[in-house]
């Protein structure tokens, strides 16, 4: 049985586009009112006016860079100005790179670290109380198949989700008796705007999901009676995860360093070749 949102008040970051958009939508479908969050806001602003007239929902569009110091307190009293409540919280938003460590941009990794962890920290921390105190929490931490394993080439990014998950998995276990419901989802690569940044290689040649994929799976998993404190999308992917755990570390690691050695190599060949 499906949970009910209707009358719920969900925050969703990265809303702009891709996963956290469709979370928008599915949530909206299912009747809660919603804040979306991204820097765009022209995009939070087109997607707000067409899920209140598809679904009669009241959506607040806040536009904010939340890898800003503060973001997250800026958030609060905005909501407390509006007298809004949240029990819903969808740390989504997030960036990667690819490339070797010693060539990235300092500065580009603190942004990614910033946003893929700090913000995720402090969003949960400062609503927590809130989602607690409704008696129907929801709190989705976006990580990734890329938490299970170190990944060369994307070696900070790899580290950011393994840092959701193991972050995420706490806290379910720390509110298991409380009402709250607290998922760490993983995705595999998925159809979104994510590569723009990371770029294309960062795919590893594999078949993309879709964000509808990715978040169907995530609302399922919560409607379940008890769910589980985190969640790999796709049949494929649990299975490749549980036969990961049969391997040591060093063969782990050695063999993501294989695959992202060969995607890259593939990928300069081809760009070459243009």
């Amino acid at each position: 049985m499906s949970l009910d949102h209707h009358g719920a008040l969900t925050l969703v970051t990265g809303a702009s586009s891709g996963i956290g958009a469709e979370f928008a939508r599915q949530l909206a479908r299912r009747g809660s009112d919603l804040v979306l969050v991204a820097r765009r806001e022209d995009r939070l602003k087109a997607l707000a006016a067409e899920l209140t007239a598809d679904h009669g929902v009241a959506v607040t569009a806040l536009a904010r860079d939340l890898a800003e110091p503060g973001a997250a307190a800026y958030l609060a009293a905005q909501l407390s100005d509006r007298g809004l409540r949240l029990t819903g919280l969808v740390n989504n938003a997030g960036f990667g790179t690819h490339g070797l460590f010693i060539e990235e941009d300092a500065e580009q990794l603190r942004h990614e670290i910033a946003l893929d962890v700090h913000a995720v920290v402090d969003l949960t921390r400062t609503f927590i109380d809130d989602l607690r105190a409704s008696g129907r929490g929801v709190l989705i931490n976006v990580a990734s198949m890329a938490a299970y394993t170190p990944i060369p080439r994307m070696a900070v990014y790899g580290a950011t989700k393994a840092f959701v998950l193991s972050f995420t998995e706490a806290l379910w276990y720390e509110h298991r008796d409380t009402g709250l419901r607290v998922l760490a989802l993983s995705p595999s690569a998925t159809r979104t705007e994510f590569f723009d940044t990371a770029g294309s290689q960062a795919a590893g040649g594999r078949r993309l999901q879709t964000p509808q994929q990715v978040v169907e799976t995530a609302l399922r998993t919560l409607d379940r009676r008890n769910p589980p404190p985190s969640i790999a999308v796709g049949t494929i992917n649990r299975m490749l995860l549980a036969l990961s755990r049969l391997a040591s570390r060093r063969q782990s690691v050695m063999r993501m360093g294989a695959l992202t050695a060969r995607t890259a190599t593939t990928a300069t060949a081809t760009a070459s070749a243009r």
